[in-house]
């Protein structure tokens, strides 16, 4: 690692924070969701690190980050949620891949398969993204699934889309969840409906679940109140490459879009826009020896710029945000959500592990 540019991501706290919310449902079953290579803090380190401490079950998005796993991992149980085709489902049963389905076209591919698969169906409660929306044809993809001997009608399983924000939607979806479980004639081994905000403020009143999936949460975020018992996990940090004293009235960066009010002290960080830290973030802050510093000027593909003092040398240490700066904070000024602010960051950015 040669630029002084990488994510400091904190395995202690994700597991801190996994097991804060196995605490609050004891008698069930956390998933750890680990797309988006676990949202950005790198997958292979957190299933490494979770399963070490006794989590051997985990859901993705896609069949190709089961297959990262799956080659590494070769233990665990794995539960895809996206849409799978004929070959996609071909690929899951060889490798033991836990699929979903969720349309009732998928049905003739999942019969033609030659080795088991364990499914999960998907309702579609009032998302309207992927899955069943009515009881018939539930019915019906079961009582046609439960004979196949190749196939393990193992699950099934809901998404809620205002379980941070609408009580009442959350409590509607919820309802229709239960109305279609109780009409179908079979006994489910794994029933999930709880993302992280339901698996933290409602689940304890669900009695007929046996796990949740724990996704932003298990990173440290949320999008309700702040949680006290979640702990923060991905710090972005930098130090500076150069120091430039200029005079005032002197312009900085491209489009000449800051200038210099008094003579000033620039810090040129060394990451820019296409490490994920993108254009929007001008004029927010970073984080020095505890103090907060603006960025000024246009940030660049791979630079940025920071007005400093006379106290801050190059190797001082630069949080971007994940600490004094928070993900939350950053998420704002780009009127986002946290999610997209630690997704964003791309490969070109290391990755440092705390164990």
């Amino acid at each position: 690692m040669y630029r002084k540019t990488y994510a400091e991501i904190n395995l202690k706290n994700i597991l801190s924070n996994y097991n804060y919310v196995s605490n609050i449902n004891s008698e069930k079953t956390v998933i750890p969701v680990v797309k988006a290579n676990a949202y950005g803090h790198g997958s292979i380190k957190v299933v490494e690190y979770l399963y070490k401490n006794g989590v051997n079950m985990f859901a993705v998005s896609l069949l190709e980050e089961a297959i990262e796993l799956r080659d590494k991992f070769p233990n665990i149980k794995i539960l895809i949620m996206g849409v799978l085709d004929k070959d996609g489902f071909s690929v899951a049963s060889d490798l033991n891949l836990t699929v979903t389905v969720s349309n009732y076209e998928q049905i003739d591919d999942l019969i033609m398969l030659s080795k088991k698969v364990d499914i999960h169906l998907k309702i579609d409660t009032g998302m309207n993204r992927l899955g069943f929306k009515k009881i018939d044809e539930v019915s019906k993809v079961v009582n046609l699934l439960q004979n196949i001997d190749l196939i393990n009608v193992q699950g099934i399983y809901t998404h809620f889309a205002t379980s941070d924000s609408d009580f009442k939607y959350y409590e509607m979806q919820k309802l229709r969840f239960e109305n279609i479980l109780k009409r179908i004639d079979h006994k489910f081994e794994m029933v999930h409906i709880s993302n992280s905000s339901s698996s933290i403020k409602y689940e304890k009143n669900v009695d007929y679940t046996t796990h949740m999936r724990l996704g932003i949460s298990l990173y440290g975020l949320t999008l309700d109140e702040k949680n006290q018992y979640l702990k923060n996990t991905y710090k972005l940090v930098s130090k500076i490459s150069e120091i430039k004293h200029i005079s005032a009235g002197e312009k900085v960066g491209y489009g000449a879009t800051y200038t210099a009010q008094e003579n000033e002290i620039i810090g040129v960080i060394p990451i820019g826009y296409a490490d994920g830290f993108i254009r929007k973030n001008q004029n927010g802050d970073v984080e020095i020896n505890g103090k907060r510093y603006p960025i000024v000027g246009r940030i660049c593909m791979d630079q940025l710029f920071i007005k400093i003092d006379e106290s801050v040398t190059k190797d001082s240490l630069v949080t971007l945000f994940g600490g004094l700066v928070s993900i939350d904070e950053v998420a704002e000024r780009l009127d986002t959500i946290n999610y997209e602010v630690i997704c964003q960051i791309t490969s070109r950015v290391p990755k440092i592990y705390i164990e």
